[in-house]
């Protein structure tokens, strides 16, 4: 008797159900992360203001130029805190799209596994930052859902009321997006995901992209 092949998400130790298939996984950039997560470049250039600052007030004060150096000490370990925040969250981070789902595992001390049934989601969208990565967030149907805390930070901003899971710094957006759309689309015709086709998506280099939305396979 010829057994089922089983397939199984990087990182879970379950396998899939037999008829369920893993079209894509991966995990957020961690450079991508400390910029567009954790606003690494914002911290940055606001405690090299006030080093600017401390160093002009000490230059008119007559005080020693080395009181700016506590300042700039801060910044940088604030940007290393930043950096390794972003880095753990790549390492700790899963993200798979099945024929059945999208699945989340997040959490760094307290990681916690999110299934996002297809036929659950009413929408998706596709944010381009100006480095070639990407976020896409996820429209739930109505009903109970995880709250932003603890979604966050893969959650869109500011959506508190209804949060949305978003997959977030991916390094190819555009490639993930394919693959969501040809699931859902599949998902929403009755079965099992095929080949996708390319989704709706523009380039956008502010530091809020629009997400503009998949169109469906």
């Amino acid at each position: 008797m010829k057994l089922a092949r089983c397939e199984r998400i990087a990182g879970i130790r379950e396998d899939l159900p037999p008829n369920e298939h893993v079209l894509w996984q991966g995990a957020p950039a961690w450079r991508s992360a400390a910029v567009h997560i954790f606003h690494v470049r914002q911290v940055a250039v606001y405690f090299a203001l006030i080093v600017c600052a401390t160093l002009a007030f000490a230059r008119l004060d007559g005080r020693p130029l080395a009181t700016a150096i506590l300042p700039a000490i801060l910044g940088v370990l604030a940007c290393a805190l930043l950096a390794l925040l972003a880095w753990l969250t790549s390492r700790t981070t899963i993200y798979a799209i099945t024929t059945r789902r999208v699945f989340l595992r997040i959490g760094i001390a307290l990681p916690i596994a999110i299934n996002l049934p297809l036929r659950g989601i009413e929408g998706a969208g596709l944010g381009l930052h100006a480095d070639g990565t990407g976020d896409i967030p996820l429209q739930l149907e109505p009903g109970p859902h995880l709250a932003y805390l603890h979604l966050w930070p893969h959650a869109r901003p500011w959506r508190l009321q209804r949060p949305e899971p978003m997959l977030r710094s991916l390094p190819d957006p555009e490639g993930v997006a394919r693959v969501l759309a040809g699931a859902l689309g599949s998902a929403n015709a009755g079965h099992e995901a095929v080949e996708p086709s390319a989704p709706a998506a523009s380039q956008e280099a502010g530091r809020e992209p629009a997400y503009d939305g998949l169109q469906a396979a």
